[in-house]
């Protein structure tokens, strides 16, 4: 087997750590979506040709750029129908690139107590740093009793669980959605979970629309509870987030731009026309995620 993964990063030498960077496609060609999820997503970001890049290549970008980034997929196998891409893989794939990648892995709770045994190897046996969970692309409720056993692994492996929330690319504009259902996503459902595991580190992902004030409450009245900026251009936050990210906040908020959708190129320079005062850019662009992740 591989060696564990083993952080390389040097704190000082990079000028953001990027908290959502997806893997979506492998080195033998699969791709975490099927066509039309891919396709539709694509179009709703208005994303390059170079729409899913290996993890050698994404690697390769935030070297040159002076960055480090968390990286994962998302495993929604059985409500998607679709092989997910192996977090194994992209563990191991990070290992040989520990110098600018972090490792974050994913299970499908819908799998239940396989999960829970594939989130302990994927710590155990491959140092994976934390886990993303896509509750409406995965179709699961996360407040639901049946997944307490997982959220108490994670716990207890001192990982992160980060989650999106609000408004998905995925599947918009298509009829239905594709099936994906928004609902799924309210981070109030997120409450419930930070309340019951408060040695739980969360992760709030995105601006959360429609429900941003929840997610602003949820961070600022749990301890355990953090917010993540990827998936929108700064230019278009909602101004209460911008006010608290800045002020309130600044130590709960966590730069991630959503690459390959969003670049960290667009991210950084639509951020630095953002109302937001001089001490806390540092901050959302790397000390607090160096501290979430014990770098520092």
């Amino acid at each position: 087997m591989t060696a564990s993964y083993v952080c390389r990063i040097d704190p000082n030498a990079i000028v953001a750590l990027d908290m959502h960077v997806h893997i979506e496609a492998d080195s033998h060609g699969h791709f975490s979506l099927d066509q039309p999820l891919m396709e539709a997503s694509a179009a709703y970001f208005k994303a390059g040709s170079d729409r899913a890049p290996t993890l050698d290549r994404v690697a390769a970008y935030y070297r040159e750029r002076e960055m480090a980034a968390v990286v994962f997929t998302v495993d929604a196998g059985t409500a998607r129908g679709h092989p997910p891409l192996s977090s194994a893989e992209i563990a191991q794939g990070a290992a040989a690139h520990a110098d600018v990648l972090i490792p974050f892995g994913s299970v499908d709770p819908l799998r239940g107590a396989d999960a829970v045994d594939q989130a302990r190897r994927l710590v155990e046996d491959f140092g994976v740093r934390g886990f993303k969970f896509h509750p409406s692309l995965q179709a699961f409720s996360p407040n639901d009793r049946e997944h307490y056993p997982l959220w108490q692994t994670l716990s207890e492996l001192g990982v992160v669980a980060l989650f999106h929330t609000g408004q998905t690319g995925i599947g918009a504009g298509m009829p239905g959605g594709y099936g994906i259902k928004l609902r799924y996503s309210d981070p109030m459902l997120l409450d419930d979970v930070a309340a019951d595991f408060p040695d739980l580190t969360m992760i709030l992902a995105h601006p959360s629309v429609p429900w941003v004030d929840s997610s602003l409450s949820i961070a600022t009245h749990k301890a355990n509870v953090y917010l993540d900026l990827s998936g929108w251009s700064p230019k278009y936050f909602p101004p209460q987030l911008v006010r608290q990210a800045g002020t309130l906040l600044r130590h709960k908020v966590l730069f991630g731009s959503d690459f390959p959708l969003l670049t960290p190129d667009r991210w950084l320079a639509d951020f630095a026309d953002l109302d937001v005062k001089d001490e806390a850019r540092p901050l959302i662009l790397k000390e607090n995620a160096l501290r979430l992740l014990g770098l520092r």
